[in-house]
């Protein structure tokens, strides 16, 4: 069984594209949006990713702090942030520790080939750092309207 709402998220500290350490204890008294995705540049999570761009001055008035977080590199997030013209930070989480922390490093299949991966997952932290939603059907291109609660 995996993390759960009301739990404690659990805590991180990574570099995000620039090199900048990220840690979850400097982010308390913060609402935070950690969304876990497999790879930079790809169809599906340049779509989310694009998503939430355009739908960051929601995100923001709502008071939430947005990352996206994946296995690949900072110099991949780099590219993935100007080519898309992302504002928020992208967390490489190259050693895994985060994906496997929040339990979103798991078996995929696609074509018929099993193989481990990233599964698309999104958590979203209250100011105390305790999980107050977890989104594990993800809709890449509502993506913001679902951790708004505005799904249907």
């Amino acid at each position: 069984m995996g993390l759960q709402v009301g739990d404690p998220a659990p805590a991180f500290s990574v570099k995000d594209q620039d090199g900048n350490l990220v840690k979850l204890s400097d982010l308390k008294g913060e609402k935070v949006v950690l969304y876990f995705y497999p790879k930079d540049n790809t169809p599906t999570c340049t779509n989310q990713a694009c998503n939430i761009r355009d739908n960051y001055g929601a995100l923001l008035k709502k008071g939430y702090k947005v990352f996206g977080v994946s296995p690949d590199s900072e110099k991949s997030h780099q590219r993935f942030i100007k080519k898309h013209n992302l504002p928020f930070p992208l967390l490489a989480d190259t050693e895994h520790q985060m994906v496997e922390a929040y339990g979103v490093w798991g078996e995929k299949t696609m074509f018929g080939r099993t193989y481990m991966g990233v599964l698309r997952t999104t958590f979203v932290i209250n100011k105390k750092g305790i999980i107050e939603e977890i989104i594990s059907k993800v809709e890449s291109s509502k993506h913001t309207d679902q951790i708004l609660g505005k799904t249907e």
